[in-house]
């Protein structure tokens, strides 16, 4: 019988002293085998990440291995000392982070910090080295490596940063590799390619995979089994068939139940609704300057975009990174300034308006950003962060400050924790912060862009179903940024699909699912990973245990 490559077995982390529990990680026991891909899920604080950074050695000082062991080559990872573990990392064992732009040195090429991993652990030539990179560059399918060899972080896009990530954990072919939200930040195209070349690089290099995850769909797509995390525990685990289609315990039932159906939620008529927002004709293009090594270029974001929206309506607009979403946002708040085209809100053109006569008609359209830790300000509290906007507008603070207890109440939050700061909070609790700062000022369009693709899937669905309230409660209109396709049947009137700057394809949610009649929504739709799983009714299964399920050490 083959040997694990990694075996965890009763691993204890504990945590500082007067925090809400004792453990990062209690008892916690799995293992992983020779071209096995386990992926753990759970929410935020489940101990997922802290077990991928207990195995690799890169815990915070605060954080300390209690008891248990982690076997891996024969020996148990808690008892080396920092030096003998920093040999293994690279060598032996690899871990592909979730942000690529935090990971790769924005002051070195690539090939200087790919071939940084040959002169830490080989004694190779600089010639050997440099060609060795070359080579790593193409086997993770980067197009013209020798162009990526010299290129700075910066000039890459999000998915090629990731696959140099994966390169540089590639690069001594090490036994275990452990990847950490490696797809979340990503659009469906470039995660089917993540998600094709770690499955090829399995089967290749014949490395386990322990892959952290919130995504079902991703677990559904690449898992070979999977371990269910909660509070620090392990709740269940099994083979990923078992544990998607037939899960035992309730909070794995829970986290199922919050993944959103492929089907459209049914809706109202908006029929004989007025129109709120119309954008004709509006065109952005940069002229990007080259250098003695790269030619000029000229990038047209957006080529005569169009659409409108009626008022209590939820328009989606989807596409890959770079089809020119992010540059039609800007536009609308007029971030960027339109080089041509026209944007009414109301009747009112905004486009055409200065600066100085803009800022009354600001308030109309408001925006909740992706990331819910870097929107708010860390050094103040919630309350004068929600009061500001009113308060720039002419607004009185006392009435500016009543108005924001009534939106946390709509949001589901405390009144009273207008006092307290950003890091008091969760990333889910934040996000609902974000949407009350936005509602602050009473806008007539609201712009959610990839508001909750970040968020654990729970989450997820809680703050999906208040903007939906909120929509429905205050007639808002809203444009819904996505890459994620199940969540814009979710939320979604009608869609609108970009490509490189252009509308290629637009319609209601279920013609553009369901019949869609441009080969790249064709392309984003087959892109989609889990594909075969149908998300099970978990009413419908037997009775939960609370059980741990088969498949692990118990």
């Amino acid at each position: 019988m083959t040997d694990p490559i990694l075996s965890i077995r009763n691993l204890t982390v504990d945590l500082p002293k007067g925090g809400d529990r004792p453990h990062a990680v209690e008892g916690l026991s799995l293992e992983i085998m020779p071209k096995e891909i386990v992926c753990i899920v759970g929410e935020s604080g489940s101990g997922k990440s802290i077990t991928a950074f207990t195995t690799m050695g890169l815990l915070p000082k605060a954080l300390v291995p209690s008891s248990g062991e982690i076997t891996f080559d024969g020996r148990d990872l808690l008892k080396l000392t920092p030096a003998e573990h920093s040999k293994l990392r690279g060598r032996r064992m690899a871990m592909i982070f979730q942000e690529p732009m935090s990971a790769l040195n924005p002051c070195y090429t690539v090939g200087n910090q790919i071939e940084e991993m040959f002169e830490q652990h080989t004694s190779l030539p600089a010639a050997e080295r440099r060609a060795r990179t070359i080579r790593l560059l193409d086997e993770v399918k980067l197009p013209d490596p020798e162009r990526i060899y010299s290129s700075y972080p910066h000039q890459l896009s999000g998915g090629q940063r990731q696959r140099i990530v994966i390169a540089m954990a590639l690069a001594l072919d090490p036994a275990l590799l452990i990847a950490d939200e490696p797809t979340t930040a990503l659009d469906l195209s470039t995660q089917a390619q993540i998600l094709h070349l770690l499955k090829e690089l399995r089967e290749k290099h014949s490395a386990g995979i322990m892959f952290v995850t919130h995504d079902f769909d991703v677990v559904a797509e690449i898992a070979d089994r999977v371990v269910v995390m909660q509070h620090g525990r392990i709740v269940e685990q099994g083979s990923a068939e078992e544990v998607l289609n037939r899960p035992r315990h309730p909070y794995t039932r829970l986290l199922i139940d919050a993944v959103p159906r492929r089907t459209r939620v049914a809706r109202d008529s908006l029929e004989g609704s007025a129109e709120m927002l119309r954008v004709a004709g509006l065109e952005k293009t940069y002229h990007v300057k080259g250098s003695m090594f790269r030619p000029g270029r000229t990038v047209h974001a957006c080529k005569d975009v169009g659409f409108a929206v009626r008022r209590g309506e939820t328009l989606g607009i989807v596409g890959e990174s770079g089809s020119g979403k992010s540059t039609l946002v800007k536009c609308l708040i007029r971030l960027e300034d339109p080089d041509a085209g026209q944007v009414w809100v109301e009747g009112e053109d905004i486009a055409a308006y200065s600066r100085r006569a803009l800022h009354p008609y600001r308030k109309m359209i408001q925006i909740v950003f992706q990331d819910p830790y870097g929107s708010l300000n860390p050094r103040r509290t919630i309350g004068d962060q929600l009061v500001e906007g009113p308060v720039n507008f002419g607004g009185d603070r006392a009435e500016a400050m009543a108005r924001a207890r009534e939106l946390m109440k709509i949001v589901r939050l405390d009144p009273d924790a207008l006092n307290r700061y950003p890091n008091q909070f969760s990333g889910g609790q934040r996000q609902r912060i974000c949407i009350a700062r936005a509602l602050m000022v009473e806008p007539k369009v609201l712009i959610a862009d990839e508001a909750v693709s970040a968020l654990d899937v729970s989450v997820q669905k809680e703050v999906l179903k208040l903007l939906n309230e909120i929509r429905d409660r205050m007639g808002l209109t809203v444009l819904f940024i996505t890459h994620d396709l199940r969540v814009a049947a979710q939320v979604c009137d009608n869609l609108i699909v970009m490509q490189q700057g252009e509308i290629v394809e637009r319609g209601s949610v279920d013609q553009v699912f369901g019949t869609p009649s441009h080969a790249y929504t064709q392309k984003l739709l087959a892109a989609q990973p889990g594909q075969d799983w149908e998300v099970p009714d978990v009413s419908k299964l037997p009775p939960a245990t609370g059980v741990m399920g088969m498949g692990g050490l118990a």
